[in-house]
């Protein structure tokens, strides 16, 4: 499929609740729900898919890879849930190809992006000296009149392989990193990854937990409650009120 039909899309995007309800068509088995979720959704992959296209893979791989991120997003979400659906799928396509990549071997980083990620460093240990800290990844930015996303992919283009992730939080030693929470700020902020990092930082471990088994290993409530030792349902409530804090303090960073 052309490049130019993934970005544009065939039509305008669907409204939140007519997502839902396809979702819901799609998850009742109806194919030709699935496949126009999978149509109207293509900018999202493709937002995602850019993040990665200078890492050596063809773009219609990735692709390919994304939207099979999207049919787990679609299969596992909980329509009770009072966020949109765009929030949730972004992580599962990330962490869909990232999957993918990691295991393909060497991820290929082009010359600009290294020579990009020196200058951050050099930017880095000058803002260092200047306000007696480390500076953030928005400051660094702001120095070198960049986006605060291509500060983060060039510090990882900088580092070596075995360790070019941020982690935010590690379990069993697979790391759910901050290149997971990058995604498509163009429309609507879907995902903010400075912000939902920060969120995530201020959950207590458990809680941190279950966002890792159920967001980045892509398990169900049910394993999720098997692994720690409680309720299905407690797993449930949990993850409501994991959302919702985030979600508060997402609007509040944003505000």
């Amino acid at each position: 499929m052309d490049v130019e039909v993934k970005k544009n899309g065939k039509n305008a995007q669907l409204k939140d609740h007519e997502v839902k309800e396809l979702i819901k068509q799609s998850q009742n088995g109806d194919q030709q729900a699935r496949d126009l979720l999978i149509e109207k959704n293509m900018r999202l992959v493709w937002s995602v898919v850019q993040r990665f296209l200078n890492r050596g893979y063809e773009p219609d791989d990735l692709f390919q890879i994304g939207c099979i991120g999207l049919l787990k997003s679609v299969d596992k979400f909980d329509l009770s849930y009072d966020v949109r659906f765009s929030t949730y799928a972004v992580p599962m396509i990330i962490g869909e190809i990232q999957r993918f990549i990691r295991d393909d071997g060497t991820v290929k980083v082009s010359r600009s992006l290294k020579e990009l990620g020196n200058k951050i460093r050099r930017a880095k240990d000058e803002l260092s000296k200047t306000l007696g800290r480390v500076p953030t990844v928005q400051e660094i930015a702001d120095h070198l009149e960049i986006e605060a996303e291509d500060v983060v992919l060039a510090q990882e283009a900088v580092r070596a392989p075995s360790s070019i992730h941020e982690t935010v939080y590690e379990n069993d030693g697979d790391p759910i990193t901050l290149l997971d929470q990058i995604a498509d700020n163009s429309e609507e902020k879907w995902f903010d990854k400075i912000a939902l990092k920060e969120a995530i930082s201020d959950l207590e471990e458990r809680e941190k937990l279950i966002v890792y088994l159920r967001y980045y290993k892509d398990q169900t409530q049910s394993e999720v409650a098997e692994r720690l030792g409680i309720s299905q349902v407690q797993v449930s409530r949990l993850e409501k009120k994991i959302l919702k804090q985030i979600k508060v303090q997402m609007d509040h960073t944003d505000s």
